[in-house]
């Protein structure tokens, strides 16, 4: 199908965004997705351009990528003028976000009380670390600390025999505001559909737990009793420890060296195992080891994982990506982040956005829509680099205002 038009899938969506460091991702997706964002900033500006490393040309790659797509408009909400623009710019908006500790706006008489009251529509949503409620509401954090609450990770010890932060993939920083966005989205159509707006908070914690759903949730399930809750039929029932723990030990379902990297073997159906055995001339393995029809790891089976140890060892990656193609086999390159953008996967699905654009090479929305275009995606802007523009052209303001503005100290 012949991709059309330039215009984004949430064009006529506007955000009012105040936001600080990570939390900003929140409206990521929704302007790469055609929304206008405009975020607000005090003069001295958001510092996450100085954050967190690499630094390119001055500035961080955590603003080139979550602030991408974005408008920064300049406003000192301590000051009455300065709160007044705000306001005018809520009477244009669908969505403001609050992307710090919660009540930050309701402080300076911007709270959602006060901008329904202008807006009715208006959708309200505040991010932040630990929430609006809890012990842990007026707690200040970092973006791993959710990951460390929400038990993501399991402490290390270094050679030394310091603790130490093990490498892991960031959560709560990143699915909060996954799942910020969707519930912002969810609100615009239900005012849209019935007039009235809504005030949501949700905590990057809150989040990183809710993502990693199924493990909390399976040692929760074992607090029952075994008569009611047990494991697989495959190994005899017995209880597995919770997700990814539980695979230890498995040899169907297992990391194998190959013969210049390694490759993920996943024939934990029985079908999935038959094809692998017949297909590398070796049907006698299924014959000795047929296993159950699913679920069936061979978990502790150490003859059958030498002799797959020294199968896998006779092609390469691609090779055995090939072999489960056309054999019907599931198997993964395992790569590094380092590696992956050499994958013809990767190649073919996920087209850098390029630093000639947005400054440093960037990876995309990873959402394709048949038949639209997504329309080009802005470079994170500089400090207040939209603000005149926007309040000339959104809010009508004359250069006369405009220039009195900034001389009264509202713009910075």
């Amino acid at each position: 199908m012949g991709e059309t038009g330039s215009r984004g899938l949430l064009a006529g969506v506007r955000v009012i965004e105040v936001s600080m460091l990570g939390p900003a991702a929140i409206t990521g997706a929704l302007a790469d997705l055609g929304a206008d964002v405009i975020k607000i900033e005090p003069p001295a500006g958001d510092y996450v351009r100085q954050m967190t490393w690499p630094i390119v040309e001055g500035v961080s790659l955590m603003h080139l990528h979550i602030n991408r797509g974005k408008q920064s408009v300049v406003l000192d909400l301590r000051a009455e003028e300065g709160r007044s623009i705000f306001l005018d710019l809520v009477t244009k908006a669908d969505v403001v976000v609050e992307a710090m500790r919660p009540g930050g706006l309701d402080r300076r008489g911007l709270g959602f009380d006060q901008l329904r009251e202008i807006n009715p529509k208006i959708v309200f949503c505040t991010i932040s670390g630990y929430g609006a409620t809890g012990p842990y509401r007026d707690l200040a954090a970092h973006g791993i600390a959710f990951d460390a609450w929400a038990g993501i990770f399991t402490p290390e010890i270094d050679d030394e025999g310091f603790v130490a932060m093990p490498d892991h993939v960031g959560i709560g920083i990143f699915a909060g505001p996954l799942y910020g966005a969707l519930g912002i989205l969810a609100g615009v159509i239900s005012a849209r559909a019935t007039g009235d707006g809504c005030q949501m908070e949700l905590a990057q914690s809150d989040a990183a737990a809710a993502f990693d759903w199924y493990r909390s949730e399976t040692y929760r399930a074992y607090e029952r009793p075994e008569s009611e809750v047990t494991g697989n039929k495959a190994d005899n029932y017995e209880r597995r420890e919770p997700a990814i723990r539980g695979m230890h030990g498995g040899v169907r379902y297992q990391v194998y060296a190959s013969a210049d990297g390694y490759v993920l073997f996943m024939a934990s159906e029985q079908a999935f195992w038959k094809n692998f055995c017949d297909a590398v001339g070796r049907i006698e393995l299924f014959e000795r080891w047929p296993g159950s029809q699913y679920g069936d790891h061979a978990r502790g089976n150490r003859e059958m994982q030498r002799e797959l140890t020294e199968i896998f060892k006779t092609k390469t990656t691609t090779g055995w990506i090939s072999f489960g193609i056309e054999f019907n086999v599931p198997l993964a390159p395992v790569n590094t982040p380092k590696t992956l953008a050499d994958d013809p996967q990767f190649r073919n699905r996920l087209e850098w956005l390029p630093a000639s654009q947005l400054g440093a090479d960037q990876l995309p929305l990873p959402i394709k829509i048949s038949g639209l275009r997504q329309p080009p995606v802005s470079k994170a802007p500089e400090l207040g680099q939209h603000t005149d523009a926007v309040l000339r052209d959104l809010l009508g303001y004359d250069d006369a205002r405009v220039a009195a503005l900034r001389e009264a100290g509202a713009l910075g």
